[in-house]
């Protein structure tokens, strides 16, 4: 489990208890166990088998894919996939690829429900880019409507694992990822992926083996 759901849930636990010391009233301590009760669930953090094979590109977090799209950037053609985390969904974020971060660059910005495509630029945001072997992508962990805080534990120059804990977004909230335009996608449109666990994409063999990019 998150720290975070220790702290929301025994704080909740302990307001209930001194909700009964003053009043005698058990009934009193019904909403705070309830809600320390879904915090203590919210911030669970279970095991995930991360896939080994070379190339692979895992999602960052928990939810349904929205949307794949192609799109333009300052670097060329890149594939992105978008992932929408409801507050039902495990909300820590693991990373897509093994490598480096060469770049942490964290906005502030809009709270728009993160089903709106325009929240990907306009929202609270976090992006993140890994160079691997052969290849690098970007994700964004990116602020829903109830979102307000981006967790994100690493800094540029670190290394990170494939399907290596490295943040969260509490509550609602969405990521995207943004793979090269050779990568091939191995996910659709109202497909529900595992942070870690779930393939969103391969790159070609000769790509992360270096040889090409």
């Amino acid at each position: 489990m998150v720290r975070d759901g220790y702290i929301y849930g025994f704080s909740l636990l302990l307001v209930a208890g001194l909700l009964v010391w003053f009043t005698g009233n058990w009934a009193w301590t019904v909403a705070p166990a309830l809600l320390a009760a879904f915090f203590l669930w919210f911030f669970r953090d279970p095991e995930r088998a991360i896939p080994v094979a070379p190339g692979l590109i895992v999602s960052p977090g928990d939810g349904k894919v929205t949307e794949t799209v192609s799109i333009a950037t300052p670097d060329g053609p890149r594939q992105r996939i978008s992932i929408f985390l409801s507050v039902f969904n495990v909300h820590v974020n693991r990373s897509p690829i093994g490598g480096v971060l060469s770049r942490v660059h964290y906005q502030k910005g809009e709270y728009l429900n993160a089903m709106n495509p325009a929240s990907a630029d306009r929202n609270e945001q976090n992006a993140v880019t890994v160079k691997g072997s052969g290849f690098e992508i970007t994700f964004k962990q990116i602020a829903g409507l109830l979102a307000r805080r981006i967790v994100f534990n690493f800094v540029e120059g670190e290394t990170v694992e494939r399907g290596q804990r490295v943040g969260l977004i509490k509550f609602g909230s969405r990521v995207d990822v943004i793979v090269p335009a050779a990568a091939v996608l191995k996910v659709k449109v109202g497909d529900k992926v595992k942070g870690g666990a779930s393939v969103l994409a391969a790159m070609p063999a000769q790509t992360h083996d270096g040889a090409a990019q």
